[in-house]
C-alpha cells in the first residue's frame, strides 16, 4: 500500500481513494487490460493513497518497433487478464495494466524499464524468457494465489479442415468417372517434396512465431538474415534452407549413379546445415 502524506484529512483520502477504485474498475469493465500513459500511471499507479494492487506490462507493440516477442507476450497477458477479469474471485484489488512504450515513454524511464517486454517487481528480474507460457508463470510466482487460465476455443483449425475436405470432396466428385490423377506418381511425388520442404526449411515455426523477414541493426543499418540464437529464426533463412534442400534433391535426380565422392560432398552439406541452422 502506498503512503499518503500527513497533510490529506481522512475524508480527503478516503474520497480519493474511492474515486481512483472506481475509476478502475470503469476502465477494467471495458477492458480488462487498462492502458496507460505517463498521466495515468502516475496518478492510479504510483501515486497515494492505494489500497488495491497493480500489474504492469511494460511493452512496444507499434509495427515500426518490429517486436515479434512483445506481440506473444501480450497475447497471453489478455488471455491472463481475461481469465481474473471474469472469473468468480474478481474484485476490486487487483487490476491489469499496460504501458506501451509510444504512449509513456516517461514511464519507462522512471521505473528504468530497459527492456520490454516486462513485469519486474523491484525484487524480481524482468521477463526475458521467450516460452509463451512465460506471463502466467511470472505473474504467479508474484501472486499469493494463483489464477486460473481460461483460453477461448479457437475454431480456425476446424474451419478449415471443413472447408479442405469440402474441397476434395467436391473435386472428387466433379470427376467420379476419371480418377486416374490419383494414381499419378508424379503429382504424389511433388506433392511430397513440397511438404518436405516446407517443414525442413522452417515454415511451420515461421507460421506459429511470425518472425521478420530480417533484422536491420537501427545503429549501423546493418541487414542480419541469420538469427544469432539457436532458439529463433528470421524468415530469410527458410528461405535459404529451402533452396539448398531443393539444389540437394536436384543434384540427387541428375546423378543416378552416385559415386562416393558425390555421397561424400552431400553428407559434408548436410552436416554443414546441421551445425550452422541447428
Amino acid at each position: 500500500l502506498s503512503h499518503t502524506t500527513t497533510s490529506d484529512s481522512p475524508l480527503e483520502i478516503c474520497n480519493m481513494l474511492v474515486e481512483k477504485v472506481d475509476q478502475m474498475m470503469e476502465w477494467s469493465s471495458r477492458r480488462s487490460v487498462i492502458r496507460m500513459n505517463g498521466d495515468k500511471f502516475r496518478r492510479f499507479v504510483k501515486a497515494p493513497p492505494r489500497n488495491y494492487s497493480v500489474i504492469v506490462m511494460f511493452t512496444a507493440l507499434q509495427p515500426q518497433r518490429q517486436c515479434s516477442v512483445c506481440r506473444q507476450a501480450n497475447e497471453e497477458y489478455q488471455v491472463l487478464a481475461n481469465s481474473w477479469r471474469y472469473s468468480s474471485a474478481f474484485c476490486n484489488k487487483l487490476f491489469f495494466t499496460v504501458v506501451d512504450y509510444d504512449e509513456g515513454a516517461d514511464v519507462f524511464q522512471q521505473v528504468t524499464v530497459w527492456i520490454y517486454p516486462s513485469t519486474p517487481p523491484s525484487n524480481r528480474p524482468p521477463l526475458r524468457s521467450l516460452h509463451p507460457q512465460s506471463p502466467h508463470f511470472h505473474v504467479h510466482s508474484c501472486l499469493s494465489a494463483s489464477i486460473r487460465v481460461f483460453r477461448p476455443p479457437n475454431y480456425s483449425g476446424t474451419i478449415a479442415l471443413a472447408l479442405l475436405v469440402s474441397l476434395v470432396g467436391g473435386l472428387l466428385y466433379l470427376r467420379r468417372n476419371n480418377l486416374e490423377f490419383i494414381y499419378n506418381k508424379t503429382g504424389w511425388a511433388m506433392a511430397a517434396l513440397c511438404v518436405v520442404f516446407a517443414m525442413t526449411s522452417g515454415q511451420m515455426w515461421n507460421h506459429i512465431r511470425g518472425p521478420p523477414y530480417a533484422h536491420k541493426n537501427p545503429q549501423n543499418g546493418q541487414v542480419s538474415y541469420i538469427h544469432g540464437s539457436s532458439q529463433a529464426q528470421f524468415v530469410a533463412e527458410s528461405h535459404i534452407i529451402l533452396l539448398l534442400s531443393i539444389l540437394k534433391t536436384n543434384r540427387i535426380l541428375k546423378h543416378h549413379n552416385i559415386t562416393y565422392t558425390t555421397l561424400f560432398t552431400l553428407y559434408l552439406q548436410l552436416a554443414v546445415i546441421v551445425y550452422y541452422f541447428t
